[in-house]
């Protein structure tokens, strides 16, 4: 772990308190109770402070989509897990699209989005003003711009246009602004976090963990990818593999586990602690997730579907990195699984709907609950900026450079087994496209993202259709009925909720 997440997460409590007076702990203790908002940041080192505080936002439980992944039990690459009880009445709406806008957890997500954007705001409104190194005072705000645009593309994607939030005193009622005016700041907050953040290499080994210049350029590719505007996604993506900073991990385990923290492969990362608690420095989202009953690693939600279990390529590598099956054995521990879970689930017609499996990818050695917590979640990877690359060639109509990239991800899967994942060679577009389709599915496979690649590539309807999704409806979430209550009208609903 890098010294620079050792020291947020260690003066982190601290600093939440003096930007939300709210809290409980915080009214409790006299001497905090002298530092205001009129009064903080004033000096270099709240500057310091203010500014990991916004990264803590991104490392709160509710920040993975309301703390569980229900992105990934809304695709088909996952299924609720967990024992069938355990958050039956929370979860399964999200599996099977019966879930309303008072559904559990859209309210936390809502909510915990929204701190990490006032937190950024303070930093962009109140730093300018100390008196300080210009130089960091400038990277300080570029790298909460970037955290404010990567929550803001949050928002948009799940629920569209959302009310902008761009000053530490908004008013009272603030309507929702249109997707376009959302997607307006996000992009004016990336390209600012480009001009003004330094390459991933310029940062001393204590900073690193950081947003980067890198970073923002690979959001940006995201963003336009998502807006289906090619032109600009190919621009940043390649913007970034010319940089020479990133790279992939030799062996593909290693692109989300401890062996890469922080390493060639990661652009951006949520860095944690071993510790079992948020102000301890600790991220529950592997937790959440980790392996069921023995060993226990944790609470084994979001369980691989058969559907996705079926789809590897024969051979492929990347299946044992992403799941994990009772009688394996990790880091010489032997999975025996949950004794309240059904090993195999069928049916009324005795087909087969689940196999107790689990998320291989939150997997950190150790021996209890605690080490889980130490998961650096990758937000973004760069094989992911590789096959961003290839699908934005490919609708530019390069299928020659597309194959490039998405044939590097390939090698890299098939780790010099040349028996296995042959290199691609069809040019043809539309056939192309689908293979790059299915790719990201097995790259990127149980890490948040198959639900929005369905959604934004118009498959939502064949795809998730048999699962219950409606079209023109589960396109964006419901914006959570306590919000709608609490804006007194000024929040309209999204249609069909």
């Amino acid at each position: 772990m890098k010294s620079f997440t050792k020291l947020f997460f260690l003066i982190l409590g601290f600093t939440s308190v003096i930007l939300f007076p709210g809290c409980k702990k915080f009214l409790q203790k006299d001497l905090q109770g002298t530092l205001t908002q009129q009064s903080f940041p004033v000096s270099p080192s709240d500057a310091l402070l203010a500014t990991n505080a916004t990264y803590e936002a991104i490392r709160e439980w509710f920040y993975h989509s309301g703390g569980y992944p229900i992105l990934d039990i809304m695709s088909d690459d996952a299924r609720k897990g967990s024992n069938p009880n355990d958050q039956a009445s929370n979860l399964n709406p999200y599996d099977n699209f019966t879930f309303s806008p008072t559904q559990d957890g859209l309210d936390r997500w809502w909510n915990t989005l929204y701190v990490g954007v006032k937190r950024a705001n303070v930093v962009i409104e109140k730093i300018p003003a100390i008196q300080m190194d210009e130089t960091l005072k400038t990277r300080y705000i570029a790298e909460v711009r970037f955290l404010r645009g990567l929550i803001y593309f949050d928002f948009v994607r799940a629920w569209g246009g959302v009310p902008l939030v761009t000053t530490t005193d908004p008013p009272l009622k603030l309507p929702r602004a249109s997707a376009n005016d959302v997607y307006s700041l996000i992009i004016s907050d990336l390209q600012f976090a480009v001009d003004k953040l330094p390459e991933k290499s310029d940062y001393p080994v204590a900073d690193l963990g950081r947003a980067t210049k890198g970073a923002a350029k690979a959001m940006l590719a995201r963003v336009y990818l998502f807006q289906r505007d090619f032109v600009n996604a190919e621009k940043y993506a390649m913007e970034v593999i010319n940089s020479g900073q990133y790279g992939l991990e030799p062996v593909y385990t290693d692109a989300n586990g401890v062996n890469g923290n922080n390493g060639i492969e990661s652009v951006f990362e949520i860095g944690a602690l071993q510790a079992e608690s948020t102000e301890g420095g600790g991220d529950q989202y592997a937790n959440t997730q980790g392996v069921r009953g023995t060993p226990n690693r944790g609470w084994g939600f979001n369980r691989p579907t058969i559907d996705l279990r079926n789809s590897f390529e024969t051979g492929d590598p990347r299946y044992k990195s992403t799941v994990i099956n009772i009688k394996d054995t990790i880091d010489g521990v032997i999975i025996l699984g949950d004794g309240s879970t059904p090993k195999i689930t069928y049916d009324d017609q005795g087909n087969i709907i689940e196999i107790e499996c689990y998320n291989r990818k939150v997997w950190v050695p150790g021996n209890n609950t605690i080490t889980e917590w130490g998961h650096h979640r990758r937000l973004i990877r760069y094989s992911d900026v590789l096959l961003m690359a290839s699908e934005s060639l490919n609708e530019n109509n390069k299928p020659g450079e597309a194959l490039i990239y998405l044939n590097m991800v390939r090698a890299r899967a098939r780790q010099g087994n040349n028996s296995i994942l042959p290199d691609i060679t069809v040019t043809d577009q539309a056939e192309l496209r689908d293979i790059i389709f299915n790719e990201r599915r097995h790259e990127l496979a149980m890490e948040g993202w198959r639900f929005w690649d369905v959604i934004r590539t118009g498959r939502a309807a064949q795809i998730l259709g048999p699962l219950g999704f409606i079209t023109g409806k589960h396109e964006l979430l419901p914006i959570p009925q306590s919000e709608i209550d609490i804006s007194q009208g000024s929040l309209l609903q999204n249609p069909n909720w």
